[in-house]
């Protein structure tokens, strides 16, 4: 499955933050959006960054005081693996795997078209196993129409 194929039957909104944003900010969108990630985007909606929960993990193990002056700029990671609408759904997984990260956002002429998860990698490579064994189900069975 392409990822411009997963994106447009899943219609949910990617919530996003930005550089100028507190931490503590950024922890309430996480929190009431049950997210582990925020891309990050500039004024102009071009992707600068991701902070994730994990981020604000290790400066709370850091400094649990300190980290409540940070901003997003100051934990988000910069150096983005990013993928783009046209890459296959099992790339993208690969690409996960291989760089212990869990989600990549996705773009497209600059823009953040959306973003991909781990959860959301192995929901479809699931999907697909349950159309898989209900087709091979029908076909031992005898119910298979060809």
């Amino acid at each position: 499955m392409l990822v411009k194929d997963f994106l447009k039957n899943r219609n949910r909104e990617v919530i996003t933050g930005t550089p100028s944003m507190s931490i503590l900010e950024a922890m309430q969108l996480l929190v009431t959006n049950r997210i582990s990630s925020l891309p990050v985007l500039d004024e102009n909606g071009k992707l600068k960054g991701i902070v994730s929960d994990r981020d604000i993990f290790r400066s709370i193990s850091v400094d649990n005081n300190a980290f409540k002056n940070l901003s997003v700029s100051d934990l988000m990671t910069t150096h983005l693996i990013i993928g783009v609408p046209d890459d296959d759904l099992g790339y993208i997984g690969s690409v996960m795997t291989k760089n212990h990260i869990r989600h990549i956002p996705i773009v497209e002429n600059d823009q953040l078209v959306g973003l991909v998860s781990v959860g959301d990698v192995v929901k479809s490579h699931i999907d697909s196993i349950e159309v898989e064994n209900r087709y091979l189900m029908n076909y031992i069975s005898g119910d298979y129409p060809g």
